[in-house]
């Protein structure tokens, strides 16, 4: 029981980071003996006392013009004050540098499903981040082992294959590229994470090798570990395995024989979170040990058979019972999970396990192993290439929850599975949190996203009945962001694209909308034949069979109980900002006026009526927005879609029209995604 203790005690601990009032989590252990208990507290301690005693180095230099120096590995600057990450455009190489510039916090979320930086700095440790203006100094780094060992794993092999094979091997996956994309969307991310396999596969091999040291061969392995550790760095992944390969080591040298799988695994997540208590927040970590508690829980329980039916029951289950903890966790973060999962698995996998060992042995011998390596590394890819294009499950951020009510639903079939209790008995306690889930789709409120696409606009509107308009989408480098928001709001198709009129700021990402999301209708202004922009929307719209409406001063459209006016063009304005469509969406009394970019001009030409929202036209720029408007409409709420930009967006004299005349401000630039609730 002490293991099972000392980590919950340090899981308590350092949860601690969130809040305080983790320490109830404590009362978990009541159950447990005596010493346990004990054990349980110490390890709390320990874990708490650690963070106490963590100051942050960065503190009193944050928003100030700072000079770092030291050597830069994967964008990853390490100076005596500790490790900050470096944004510059372009990427800098690695090497020695002398950096000027701002220290920032790392940024959070922008949108659903966007990338968040703090989190993903935190589980790294790493508090600051440089946003570098000049470079003062660069040198290259002295060539060290892990260069060298680089250079011997790389010898002979193609571009494609040498990225995969440093991936796998010394845990870089910058290379990768759209093959990072490829395994996620094959279901073999987790193939790539420096883990179990790779610790399990090098263990061996220096047992093996080192058996004429006989016990002292376990002790000599485990440093041998610990130098692949320090070699490839501490992953979070891989200091998990590491631990629990070490203790298992350790078991062997002491006499002890095997190590049970789950005392192992909690003595591992005591001393990683001892070392390094930030770790709890990072992903790679939650899905490492989440994944060997599934397989620790479920796998000693399933029955087994004989011959080739055993082998593809042990690679299916495997891939089940690895997934039975992580699954909410990776529809949360990368909202699909690959149907072939299990097939990609039993293909797959098995030439991994020739690759990592192949690409352990080259670490040493070069280019003497560059032909078999090359073939495996191509067969890998030309296979997870035609899995990737498998089915997709789509899915869109959990909340706790959702969380909550995954985790009670499989409690049961776990406790069936135990024989605790039956299977009819199961089901029902299993079916009750999943029918529960359920209740929020029928209480959908309608509401209006102002997503954060940089320069650009893009405003989701969502009704109840799961329908959803598309108002603009940026520019095509914002794309990957835009995407990543509706697939985390859960937008499997889009009913309606509105493409207010063709710059590249509103709609040169909708044509990949198209592409990726079946539409039913879009809506453009007066067709612009020439215009590059106009004719690629109607392109993408040919060749996707979506509807094209073209609409006006006058059109009307109703759906799912909204109704949509258009107050403008007239048809026949000669300037692109002024043929911008505008429009009214009214549902259940509550209005909102999109205006695009039209200017003041024509914005004295539309009907006055009293709206709530009002989409900011221009992105606050002082051809739009006029006095007329907001005397005329009187807006209680103002969207701004604007980022970074040379133009002074929004400008002085709009912000402070608006707020004379009582107009709540709301901005992407400074919040990120922006969300109203409709009644």
């Amino acid at each position: 029981m002490i293991p099972y203790a000392l980590g919950l005690g340090a899981l308590v601990g350092a949860l601690t980071q969130l809040t305080p009032l983790a320490f109830v989590g404590l009362l978990a252990g009541l159950w447990l003996p005596q010493a346990a208990r004990w054990s349980g507290i110490l390890a709390y301690l320990l874990v708490t006392l650690h963070l106490g005693l963590t100051q942050d180095p960065w503190a009193p230099q944050i928003g100030q013009w700072v000079r770092l120096e030291g050597p830069l590995r994967e964008g990853f600057l390490h100076t005596p004050q500790g490790r900050v990450y470096v944004r510059y455009f372009p990427r800098l190489q690695d090497g020695y540098y002398v950096l000027e510039g701002h220290l920032l916090r790392p940024q959070g979320r922008r949108n659903p499903g966007g990338f968040d930086q703090e989190t993903w700095l935190r589980g790294l440790g790493v508090r600051a981040v440089l946003q570098a203006r000049q470079v003062v100094r660069f040198e290259p780094l002295a060539p060290d082992a892990r260069q060298w060992f680089r250079q011997q794993l790389v010898a002979g092999l193609s571009p494609p294959a040498a990225a995969l094979a440093v991936a796998m091997t010394l845990g870089e996956r910058r290379e990768l590229g759209e093959t990072y994309g490829e395994f996620q969307r094959a279901g073999l991310a987790h193939a790539l994470a420096l883990s179990g396999l790779n610790v399990a596969i090098l263990a061996g091999f220096f047992v093996l090798v080192l058996y004429p040291l006989g016990p002292w061969r376990y002790l000599a392995a485990l440093g041998l570990l610990l130098l692949y550790l320090l070699l490839v760095g501490p992953q979070p992944s891989l200091v998990r395995a590491v631990i629990m390969g070490g203790l298992v080591l350790l078991g062997l040298f002491l006499g002890k024989g095997r190590v049970a799988v789950l005392p192992a695994l909690s003595l591992a997540l005591f001393v990683h979170l001892l070392l390094e208590p930030y770790a709890i927040f990072s992903l790679s970590a939650q899905l490492s040990y989440l994944a060997v508690l599934g397989m620790a829980l479920v796998l000693p329980r399933l029955p087994r058979l004989e011959g080739w039916q055993n082998w593809l029951w042990a690679s299916v289950s495997v891939t089940f019972a690895a997934q039975l903890f992580i699954l909410p966790l990776l529809l949360h973060h990368f909202h699909q999970l690959p149907l072939l999962s299990p097939i990609s698995n039993l293909l797959v996998l098995p030439i991994l396990n020739l690759l990592v060992p192949l690409g352990f042995l080259k670490l040493v011998l070069g280019g003497v192993l560059a032909g078999p390596v090359e073939g495996l590394c191509q067969l890998t890819l030309g296979l997870v290439g035609w899995l990737s294009k498998g089915p997709q499950l789509r899915w869109g951020e959990i909340g706790a929850t959702g969380f909550a009510l995954y985790f009670l639903a499989i409690l049961p079939l776990l406790a069936a599975l135990y024989g605790r209790i039956g299977g009819w008995r199961a089901g029902v306690l299993a079916a009750t949190p999943i029918l529960a889930s359920l209740l929020p789709n029928s209480l959908q409120r309608a509401e209006i996203w102002q997503l954060d696409v940089g320069q650009g606009d893009a405003t989701l509107v969502r009704l109840p009945g799961r329908v959803e308009i598309l108002v603009d989408g940026g520019r095509d480098w914002a794309y990957p962001r835009l995407e990543s928001a509706l697939r985390a709001l859960g937008v499997d198709d889009l009913d309606l694209v509105i493409a207010t009129h063709p710059d590249g700021d509103h709609v040169q990402a909708l044509p990949q909308v198209m592409q990726n999301f079946p539409v039913g209708t879009l809506v453009t202004g007066p067709r612009v034949r020439g215009d590059e922009l106009d004719d690629a929307l109607h392109q993408a719209a040919r060749r996707y069979q979506v509807r094209v409406v073209q609409a006006r001063a006058g059109t009307r459209l109703e759906l799912a109980g909204a109704r949509l006016r258009f107050l403008g063009p007239e048809g026949r304005e000669a300037l692109d900002n002024d043929r911008s469509l505008v429009f009214v969406l009214e549902y259940r009394g509550r209005k909102a006026l999109f205006t695009g970019d039209a200017p003041v001009s024509a914005e004295a030409l539309w009907p006055a009526e009293k709206v709530d929202i009002l989409k900011v036209g221009h992105h606050g720029s002082d051809t739009s927005t006029g006095e007329h408007l907001l005397q005329r409409f009187e807006p209680r709420v103002a969207l701004i879609g604007v980022g970074n930009n040379p133009y002074g967006h929004p400008t002085p004299v709009v912000l402070e029209r608006l707020q004379r005349h009582g107009v709540a401000i709301r901005r992407t630039d400074l919040e990120g995604a922006i969300r109203i609730t409709l009644p």
